[in-house]
């Protein structure tokens, strides 16, 4: 098979992210506060969801998460514990540029604008992407087929070229779905045996 274009998730992907940091700056606010938070966040999942399709606003999120927090936590301060949650993945990233030799790289991400402007809009490695598909932009989440179509009209290229590497086997199985090729990421070591039985060129990778 020919890949054209290998398109990366971003969250646990190229960086991982850990809500458990978040939940205890919450809790010292307050005691418990964070969990409490957490809860309400895990039982209203679909609001999450459909902030991350850009349906809802900011000011409307937002909104709801002070009055989850209970006045201990103003905006700023939400917006910044919200997104200090992430770290990089440095072996996949260092892929990036040696991939970017020989296919068009683009990144499709479930995110909301919060976590773009407060926790990763500055990472130097966004740049060996040709094309950057946010679901708060786009107005879908994988694995809606709509954000998968939204990336072929992009690149023009058939679906079958199109290589996708998630952590998430819905999303995975939702890009197969479009006749994309895709892997599920476990770690490092495993991404290289996909990318290397499916002969994508890895020269140069040291």
């Amino acid at each position: 098979m020919k890949y054209s274009v290998i398109v990366f998730d971003l969250g646990s992907v190229l960086i991982p992210f850990d809500y458990t940091k978040a939940i205890e700056r919450i809790n010292k606010a307050e005691e418990g506060l964070g969990n409490k938070f957490a809860r309400l966040y895990a039982e209203n999942y679909e609001f999450h969801r459909d902030f991350e399709r850009g349906k809802i606003s900011r000011e409307k999120f937002l909104d709801k998460m002070c009055e989850w927090l209970e006045g201990k936590v103003d905006r700023e301060e939400f917006c910044r514990i919200f997104s200090d949650i992430f770290t990089t993945n440095d072996d996949v990233i260092k892929l990036l540029p040696v991939l970017k030799k020989n296919y068009k790289l683009v990144l499709l991400s479930n995110t909301n604008e919060i976590h773009e402007e407060y926790g990763y809009s500055h990472y130097e490695f966004l740049k060996y992407f040709d094309k950057l598909f946010l679901s708060h932009k786009v107005g879908a989440v994988k694995p809606e087929e709509k954000i998968y179509r939204a990336v072929e009209s992009y690149t023009g290229m058939h679906s079958s070229e199109h290589f996708f590497i998630d952590d998430v086997q819905e999303y995975v199985d939702g890009a197969r779905r479009c006749g994309w090729d895709a892997a599920r990421f476990v770690d490092y070591n495993t991404l290289i045996h996909d990318l290397k039985i499916r002969r994508i060129n890895l020269d140069g990778l040291s």
